[in-house]
């Protein structure tokens, strides 16, 4: 399981090559909405779930997939890019899990991110 509590692990730009990476694990109905990636991490937001990939190793080959359905969201925050700030950030808070943090660089979806699990909460 991938260590949340770590501030530094994941720093996300928008980038598609983890929506690929996970395919095999999508079900049936299940689409892609968004993806990011890190040096070597990454996350993909689906119409059901977010999946986290934590690349592990010297060579990468192993990787950890964590999946974390919206319907166990009990609340979120967004942090919105500033004129000087150009990050932003997503804090989710899971029922049994806790609070999970994601930092974004550079252009990012926050706002459609923040509206797909509104859906999901209120929806």
């Amino acid at each position: 399981m991938i260590d949340f509590n770590n501030k530094g692990f994941f720093k996300l730009k928008q980038n598609n090559e983890y929506a690929e990476r996970v395919t095999a694990l999508l079900l049936e109905g299940e689409t892609v909405v968004d993806a990011y990636k890190s040096m070597r991490d990454g996350v993909v937001f689906t119409n059901k779930r977010i999946i986290a990939v934590n690349v592990q190793g010297i060579t990468g080959s192993k990787k950890d997939f964590t999946s974390l359905p919206y319907k166990n969201i009990v609340a979120y925050s967004v942090e919105t890019s500033g004129t000087f700030d150009l990050d932003s950030e997503l804090e989710i808070y899971f029922s049994a899990l806790g609070k999970v943090k994601f930092e974004f660089t550079g252009k990012t979806s926050i706002i459609e991110i923040s509206q797909l699990i509104s859906r999901h909460i209120f929806g």
